[in-house]
């Protein structure tokens, strides 16, 4: 998955007075693209090869790599271009720690952008020197990073997986399994058992845990999640979130193109047990 980048080590602990050295990689975001040399080993720049504002904050490690945040540049050299992130994804699935790096930078620049200001007093937000938290310069109000918990769920039917498609305007092309965010109140396995009902008409039992995985493209934490068939296997197409949803037996599975995500790695996962 994206996060197992051995033998590199992510490392999160916060330092507030970190400065970039010539090694260091400065994050640049323009909505869902990123600053980049996609014909580059190194993909992101450096300091020195961008004028940015002094408004840097320092993110996390990488093995001895530092990730910094530009939340403004104003020009970078002329190979560096803005791409899109799951296009980066895409062609650069093989650089695994950059592409973790990538998409947790983008976890923490959403953050960012969206808590300038307060939600209690409306003040404006500063770097708190103690913690990775924003603290408002009004009211002292603390807010911290934004993660959204979601359930993956491999639905079992004897031999066979429930596999779905999005709809296009999801853009995602490849198959993928049932899906969705955790709602107030709910446990996971409250979750699993609506997400399935809701988009595929489905009572489900057995329910067990598999693994987990942050996904900072929607500021996420997805868990993994088998289930066996409750009854009745005839699927109810929930049409606004899925073009397709069909048993697949487990030979037949195909998994994604690239294996970074923990849907893939449940999909192989099952198809390998049952081989």
């Amino acid at each position: 998955m994206i996060q197992d980048i051995y033998p590199q080590e992510f490392n999160n602990q916060y330092f507030p007075n970190a400065e970039p050295d010539e090694n260091s990689y400065i994050m640049c975001f323009n909505g869902n693209k990123v600053l980049c040399d996609i014909n580059s080993d190194s993909l992101f720049p450096t300091i020195s090869q961008l004028k940015a504002s002094t408004d840097i904050i320092y993110l996390f490690s990488v093995g001895d790599v530092k990730y910094f945040l530009a939340l403004n540049y104003s020009s970078a050299e002329e190979k560096f271009s803005e791409i899109c992130i799951k296009k980066l994804r895409h062609e650069k699935y093989e650089m695994r720690d950059k592409l973790f790096a990538l998409f947790t930078s983008y976890h923490l620049y959403k953050w960012y952008i969206s808590s300038r200001f307060c939600g209690e007093c409306g003040g404006k937000t500063v770097p708190c020197t103690r913690e990775r938290a924003l603290l408002c310069t009004g009211c002292g109000e603390l807010i911290y990073p934004r993660i959204n918990p979601a359930v993956i769920v491999g639905i079992i039917n004897g031999n066979s997986i429930l596999v779905t498609r999005y709809v296009k305007s999801r853009g995602v092309e490849s198959d993928a399994l049932v899906a969705g965010y955790m709602e107030i109140g709910e446990t996971p396995e409250d979750t699993v058992r609506r997400e399935v009902m809701e988009e595929v008409g489905l009572n489900v039992k057995n329910i067990r845990y598999y693994k987990s995985q942050p996904w900072g493209y929607s500021s996420g934490l997805l868990l993994g999640f088998f289930c066996d068939v409750d009854g009745c296997a005839e699927v109810k197409l929930e049409e606004d979130e899925l073009s397709t949803a069909k048993w697949v037996k487990y030979q037949d599975i195909q998994g994604q193109p690239d294996d970074l995500s923990l849907t893939h790695e449940m999909m192989i996962f099952f198809k390998n047990q049952n081989s």
